[in-house]
């Protein structure tokens, strides 16, 4: 006999970002799944509203297991991350990103993580593995990886290296996203590096680059990490280019995430007058339609 599903529901203020409205209603949940949102004459002052997702960051950063990293977020909103494995795989190679994955399949938070792009980070550094385009392929052809990671060696794609866009034409051939990481690059050199086909960055530092990128199709992701900080030079973006714009934390070290996480940037956005359904938007939406 089959078992019947397990159902529960939750009651409170739907926030429907789509429709940038809220209002009083039920959820349904189904086997861990929402199976219904229904409306109703009234409910509790509770919000229910999509989980917040990093759209970049190196689980490695936070000195933390994924399934370790995923028990201090979670009780900050978040839900799922974009994760680069480029640390471990700088020492460890395809193993330790499988690591990566194995571990982070003991927590409920979604870990979506890509192929490093660049073991190692340059031509000159010593690492103790190495992902040639042979490799990345194999990796991108795994389910479990989403994207190819970001792109560092933007040198490479401005010379087109045979390496260097092997790994994006594998990606591009295969559906999947490729990040970028094109630090105060503008100009034709900007463009070019667009027209590979890569989709989004979060180096940018100054507002006037970051719309120059996003005038290119390029989204921005605004970081706020413990290492780099970017957001008070961006957060305009958020409510000018909505669709265009995610947030991320790119490095967050462990005694910041017991802080805070993406919420904080949510709140920040909020409180220096960022409309409230577009900063909802790069914190819950964008990053599950571009991933």
């Amino acid at each position: 006999m089959n078992s019947l599903p397990s159902i529960s529901t939750a009651a409170g203020q739907i926030v429907d970002i789509f429709a940038q409205r809220t209002y009083p209603g039920v959820v349904h949940i189904a086997d861990g799944r929402i199976a219904k949102i229904e409306p109703t004459a009234s409910a509790p002052s509770t919000f229910l509203l999509p989980g917040f997702v990093d759209a970049h960051v190196h689980i490695e950063s936070s000195m933390l297991v994924p399934s370790e990293f995923a028990r201090l977020a979670v009780v900050h909103g978040t839900v799922a991350t974009v994760s680069d494995p480029h640390e471990i795989a700088n020492v460890l190679g395809t193993p330790g990103i499988m690591y990566m994955i194995d571990d982070a399949a003991r927590s409920p938070l979604k870990f979506h993580f890509g192929a490093s792009s660049c073991v190692p980070a340059c031509a000159f550094d010593r690492s103790g593995a190495v992902l040639d385009a042979g490799e990345v392929a194999s990796l991108l052809d795994d389910p479990r990886i989403k994207y190819l990671s970001e792109m560092m060696n933007f040198p490479g794609v401005l010379h087109d290296d045979p390496d260097v866009m092997a790994k994006i034409r594998a990606a591009h051939e295969r559906g999947k996203p490729v990040d970028g990481h094109a630090p105060a690059l503008r100009g034709e050199g900007l463009k070019k590096y667009a027209a590979a086909g890569i989709t989004t960055d979060h180096e940018s530092f100054t507002y006037e680059e970051a719309l120059e990128k996003i005038g290119l199709g390029v989204k921005c992701l605004i970081r706020e990490g413990s290492a780099a900080k970017n957001f008070e030079a961006l957060y305009p973006l958020v409510g000018q280019h909505p669709e265009m714009c995610m947030f991320c934390s790119d490095d967050k070290h462990p005694n910041d995430l017991v802080v805070g996480h993406i919420n904080q940037l949510v709140v920040r956005a909020i409180e220096r007058g960022q409309p409230l359904f577009a900063v909802l938007r790069a914190a819950c939406v964008n990053p599950v339609l571009h991933y």
